[in-house]
């Protein structure tokens, strides 16, 4: 008999050391925004028990963690944990790897915190306490703190590129999460004294420092630590950030700082930097309730992923251009439609940054469709930068690998590294793995929202009575999820399931019937609300159809071709898997799909694969679905399932196996397209 996941789970703990209850996390909670119609579980309520997400986390524990470390170890790194020591005092030396390399140390402490707050693990709770004493003492005792300019004839705030601000960010989002998983006050100690140095500068608003704006992790840094201490000085400063965007002449879409935050309409300018400012501004939204704030958001939003998205999740469309409004940009937003596939960006840190402010934006409206974007990002532009091993890394995320290397920057590399000239990225995935279990489930005081799928259990309070829920699943290889009540409150209770974009026909039972009167339709929330009592079973059924889908017939670079996906996964050809001379790009597939899934356990750390035929390419490309009504605010379009399937010459067809995008890159160098030519 099959043992269910909490039992597996218990055991697996048991077994490795680890502790079942939230005994470390003596902080109180964090005081969430007001305006928000959910907010994320405590630590220790989540746990994945086994699945998709459970297998990554197991990974990030026991190998991508210390991966990460030993890079910020090497002194030809970009990031470089012993500047911390040398400012420090404890040893001699010069300042070693780039401007911006204490916020990704940072990055990867955060990341550390997070593993710390599932696992009880005393090795990182010791490794925390060391790195943040020689912080502790590396910073000034005015507070301010950034070993690129405390250790080297740099002058304080002289150059926004030199990324102080982007530094002391992430020592501030770091710190409130340290505090958050483990009760203790000594890196939010280190915070505040920083907090307040920035208060003390910025606060009065210094004409010189208006565009003092480079990737601004300062501004979701400020929240956290307004969240953490309850200080209102710096939830202010944060307001004074995002009001300094546009503030005076000067400005470039470089930074989004051409016009006003409030008055933007469009994503523009260096991905990261912009996905960090909008997500602090939702962030800033949450607590203060401002609609012109939301407002913009939103109108940004339907510009960065209804007209400027990879169908990965990805952003960034290339490497150096201009922005419509006519600034120089680099590693940026391109055009609405410009998405070419093989000279992508779609840096990792930038992707991320997407979906991080896509779920400040599911928390700040209980949307789907923002839920959508967060999930697709996580299965295939965020995933693609690490190996299928958990070692490995990409800074750039192309939708396509060929023998062409024109117009690839340097970060474009063939095969995945573990020390880069450019750091930034590796501490980004870690920590974003650390916390996925967070975004799993939100919480609002009348119940649950279900965000995302994975075997798991959610153990809380909701209006002061325990609820304990478990769910199963094999998602996203299987669109069957099972969730069973294990403690209810007495009251009524909503159980919101999430019911992706993607998912025709989709069905919710209670108790294997399926209830009255409860909408389950495509990018919404099924909302079930009634008194649960311990043994009701939810089974949500997510048909998974394997489906070809085309690209607005604006976006020039994609016409006449089709990416396959099944649920929410993206799939690729690559070159591994085609024969001899044929390279990806020149595979063309059928209109009717006839690709199979296919479990493979034994393969790129268990993978659903799809195998089919196609052919060589051949013939003009034409637009595969035409303008249209249809496309009204949307980017991506399945191609209809009962189109016929296109007559394959005899001899011309080509065995295909596709693998998830996330996988490419994993069995040495390899050619890989996501977008394929559509056989007609």
């Amino acid at each position: 008999m099959r043992r269910s996941g909490v039992v597996t789970w218990i055991l697996v703990l048991a077994a490795s050391g680890m502790c079942l209850a939230g005994g470390a996390f003596a902080a109180a909670g964090p005081s969430w925004g007001p305006h928000l119609e959910m907010h994320p579980p405590a630590p220790g309520e989540v746990r994945w028990t086994d699945g998709f997400w459970a297998k990554r986390f197991h990974l990030l524990r026991d190998v991508s963690l210390w991966e990460v470390q030993r890079a910020l170890e090497h002194p030809g790194n970009a990031a470089v944990l012993t500047n911390f020591r040398t400012a420090a005092g404890l040893r001699e030396r010069k300042h070693l790897g780039k401007d911006w390399g204490d916020g990704d140390c940072y990055k990867w402490l955060e990341a550390v915190a997070r593993v710390y707050g599932m696992t009880c693990d005393e090795r990182l709770d010791r490794l925390l306490d060391e790195w943040i004493t020689v912080i502790a003492k590396a910073q000034a005792p005015d507070g301010y703190i950034s070993t690129n300019i405390q250790l080297t004839e740099k002058q304080r705030f002289a150059n926004t590129h030199h990324h102080e601000l982007y530094n002391m960010g992430h020592l501030l989002t770091a710190a409130a999460v340290h505090h958050r998983m483990t009760g203790k006050d000594s890196f939010l100690a280190v915070a505040r004294k920083l907090g307040d140095f920035l208060c003390r500068t910025f606060g009065p608003r210094p004409p010189e420092l208006a565009h003092f704006a480079w990737n601004p992790s300062n501004i979701m840094g400020l929240v956290d630590l307004y969240r953490a201490t309850g200080e209102r000085r710096y939830l202010n400063l944060a307001g004074t950030f995002v009001s300094m965007r546009g503030s005076a002449p000067g400005g470039s879409d470089l930074t989004q700082d051409h016009v006003p935050l409030r008055e933007e309409t469009q994503a523009v300018g260096h991905a990261v930097c912009a996905c960090y400012l909008y997500a602090g501004a939702a962030d800033l939204a949450a607590e203060t309730g401002e609609r012109a704030l939301v407002d913009a958001l939103e109108r940004i939003w339907q510009s960065a992923c209804t007209r400027r998205m990879y169908i990965t999740g990805a952003v960034g469309s290339f490497w150096k251009g201009a922005s419509p409004r006519g600034d120089p940009v680099h590693e940026a937003f391109g055009r609405d439609y410009q998405l070419p596939p093989r000279t992508a960006y779609a840096e990792t840190c930038a992707n991320i940054a997407g979906a991080m402010w896509n779920r400040r934006m599911l928390a700040l409206s209980g949307r789907a469709r923002y839920a959508d974007v967060m999930e697709r990002v996580l299965y295939n532009a965020a995933l693609s930068a690490i190996g299928v091993g958990g070692k490995g890394f990409f800074y750039c995320n192309p939708l396509e690998r060929t023998e062409q290397t024109a117009d690839l920057s340097h970060h474009h590399t063939a095969e995945r590294w573990s020390i880069h000239r450019c750091f930034c990225c590796p501490p980004q995935v870690v920590r974003t793995l650390g916390k996925v279990h967070e975004w799993a489930y939100g919480l609002s005081g009348d119940g649950v929202w279900v965000n995302l799928y994975g075997g798991s259990v959610l153990d809380t309070q909701v209006a002061g009575e325990r609820l304990r829920i478990e769910q199963q699943t094999d998602y996203p290889w299987d669109g069957h999820v099972r969730l069973i009540v294990h403690k209810a409150p007495s009251r009524d209770l909503a159980l919101r399931f999430r019911i992706p974009g993607w998912a025709e026909d989709a069905t919710l039972k209670v108790n294997g019937r399926e209830p009255e009167d409860v909408e389950v339709a495509p990018g919404s929330y099924g909302s079930l609300r009634r008194a649960w009592k311990k043994g009701d079973a939810v089974d949500l059924h997510l048909p998974m159809p394997v489906r070809l889908m085309a690209a607005h017939p604006q976006a020039e670079s994609l016409v006449g071709k089709v990416a396959v996906a099944r649920g929410p996964v993206v799939y690729c050809l690559e070159s591994h898997d085609t024969p001899d001379g044929v390279p990806p790009t020149e595979v063309a597939l059928p209109t009717g799909s006839n690709l199979q899934p296919q479990r493979r356990e034994d393969y790129l750390g268990g993978v659903v694969v799809l195998k089919g035929t196609g052919l060589r390419a051949s013939g003009d490309a034409e637009p595969v679905l035409p303008a249209g009504p249809e496309w009204e605010g949307r980017l991506y379009r399945p191609v209809p399932c009962d189109a016929r399937p296109s007559a394959l010459p005899k001899g011309a067809a080509l065995d295909v196996t596709l693998i998830p995008y996330y996988a490419w890159a994993n069995r040495g160098p390899s050619q890989m397209a996501v977008w394929l030519p559509l056989a007609r």
